[in-house]
């Protein structure tokens, strides 16, 4: 038998309604095969309308027949949610956790040691197809589950495996870091106006240009400083540019929100 093929997501938010469609239109799993469960009736509705898939109000009732279940729900109720789950899932159950901060110990143990545990750290990008994930197996999870894993989240953008202790870092880097993006694109279009171009003009360059460069890094496998180079002539408009980001310290700045980050994820992980 197929490894997986009925599909459980706890959970109707955005992020539940990404995976569940980046799975049925990239062809891994059937429409049919894909049940989701929330409280709120106005997502299920939308859910049956848009994908086709089967919806539940009843948490216990969707994982019952399904061979993954997917935890998409926010940390703070996680608890909650697995604690309900405990008597329906079973020992032969994968289960994937995208709640942040929520260890693969701290599932396991609310679940009562049974199913097999993954953790991700997807992001928001994931909605529109070009997500990072981050995906870290728990200890019981075989080499089938984590291949099963990766091909979910590749579904919706691009996935590495790591251990789970680098899953804070990952959190403040590729979860929180579309946040420091959006920044960085608002702020080159507030440059872009200051020097006279249409604000939807600037934007559209902004967001056009970090979409383009970073596609640069990810197709053509040179270092970011290498493709760096071959855009800044020296003695020209990019060398200037990258003069004043320097004496800015932007580099810096960076580096420093990510250690934040890091710092807040180890603050609100359960012990």
């Amino acid at each position: 038998m197929s490894l997986a093929k009925k599909i459980c997501v706890v959970g109707g938010g955005v992020m539940g309604e990404a995976l569940a469609r980046g799975m049925i239109d990239s062809g891994l799993v059937k429409r049919e095969e894909v049940g989701v469960s929330d409280i709120d009736e106005q997502r299920l509705t939308h859910l049956r309308k848009t994908l086709g898939v089967r919806t539940f109000t009843e948490n216990r009732e969707a994982v019952r027949d399904a061979e993954t279940i997917i935890i998409a729900v926010k940390p703070d109720v996680a608890g909650m949610v697995l604690d309900e789950l405990r008597e329906a899932v079973t020992e032969d159950q994968l289960i994937i956790s995208i709640a942040a901060g929520i260890t693969i110990r701290y599932v396991a143990e609310r679940l009562g040691g049974k199913g097999r545990v993954v953790r991700v750290m997807p992001n928001q990008p994931c909605q529109v197809g070009e997500g990072a994930s981050v995906i870290s197996p728990g200890p019981g999870a075989s080499d089938a589950d984590l291949e099963w894993a990766e091909k979910i989240f590749k579904s919706v953008g691009r996935a590495v495996v790591l251990d789970e202790k680098h899953l804070n870092a990952a959190t403040a880097l590729n979860g929180s870091g579309p946040a420091y993006i959006y920044l960085v694109i608002e702020a080159l279009a507030d440059g872009g106006v200051r020097e006279g171009l249409p604000r939807s003009a600037a934007l559209l360059l902004s967001a056009q240009t970090v979409l383009g460069a970073a596609k640069m890094v990810l197709e053509t496998g040179r270092h970011p400083a290498q493709l760096r180079d071959m855009v800044a002539t020296p003695g020209g408009t990019t060398m200037a540019a990258l003069h004043s980001l320097e004496r800015d310290k932007i580099r810096g700045a960076l580096i420093n929100a990510v250690s934040a980050a890091k710092k807040r994820a180890d603050e609100l992980t359960p012990r």
